[in-house]
């Protein structure tokens, strides 16, 4: 059955990723972003099979901004035709470290400490409040004949972590704080949803090698097998580093999936497990 599926930070990377695979087994999606370049991109000239179709749009939204979000995610349901199925929360500040070698000493990384907040836990909450009103309307509430009454895993929101929420490298409070915010935010929102029959988890990705999802990686035509490095290979049981299209495979686990919620799956290659 199709779904309705809104993504933040769709234009590129992982976002994108997680877009297209959806796209190609049926679903109709929305993606926001901030990078308007990007965004038109991956929408009209990446994605242009499926946009000439009408089954993706976009819109330029600022995550940091309450009031854009609300504006957007309501364009978005009336686009769908006033229903949202899953709302998948990707957009994220991309580098863990702070700018230009900086440590948390430097006061300076205030205002970056408040871009990782802010985008990476305040927006995934922000993005599910104003998904909300657009969901419940498909869901059962406690004690009623539940997924089966609609013949499918139900409403789902899913939130993109990192494994930095578990094991952090130096001088990334910000990014690690950030992603383990999310964690107990998804933990609440699960509780606090499933009477509205809206499961809610997260995935966690280790090393992603994402270059080759932009624009830039279109017109070059790299590769991601081009990104990948001995290092790589010695630092992941699997023996190789992360796809993009990992991450879209556990999505794409979790939509169906109508027996989890309030659960964060590690995708990383097995590198949280291996001693350095």
């Amino acid at each position: 059955m199709s779904k309705n599926i809104v993504i933040s930070g769709g234009a590129r990377g992982i976002g994108r990723a997680i877009a297209r695979h959806f796209l190609e087994v049926g679903h109709c999606v929305y993606i926001f972003d901030i990078d308007e370049a990007e965004l038109q991109h991956t929408t009209t000239v990446h994605l242009g099979s499926y946009y000439k179709s009408g089954k993706i749009e976009s819109a330029i939204c600022n995550l940091r901004d309450i009031e854009d979000i609300r504006s957007k995610v309501t364009a978005a349901a009336k686009w769908f035709g006033n229903r949202i199925d899953v709302l998948v929360n990707n957009a994220s500040v991309a580098s863990p470290f702070w700018r230009d070698g900086k440590t948390m000493e430097d006061q300076s990384t205030w205002d970056e400490w408040q871009a990782y907040i802010e985008t990476n836990l305040s927006s995934p909450f922000a993005m599910s409040q104003a998904c909300i009103p657009f969901m419940k309307g498909e869901g059962v509430g406690r004690g009623e004949a539940g997924q089966e009454k609609f013949g499918c895993a139900g409403l789902c929101i899913i939130h993109i972590g990192s494994f930095r929420a578990h094991q952090s490298d130096p001088n990334q409070e910000g990014y690690a704080a950030s992603k383990a915010g999310q964690l107990g935010l998804m933990h609440s929102m699960a509780i606090s949803l499933g009477s509205m029959g809206i499961r809610v988890n997260l995935v966690a990705p280790g090393r992603i090698k994402v270059a080759h999802e932009s624009k830039e990686g279109d017109e070059n035509a790299q590769s991601w097998e081009s990104q990948v490095s001995e290092k790589d290979v010695e630092d992941h049981p699997t023996n190789r580093a992360g796809r993009p299209k990992d991450v879209a495979d556990a999505c794409l686990y979790l939509i169906d999936a109508g027996f989890v919620t309030g659960q964060d799956i590690t995708v990383d290659g097995g590198a949280l497990r291996k001693k350095n």
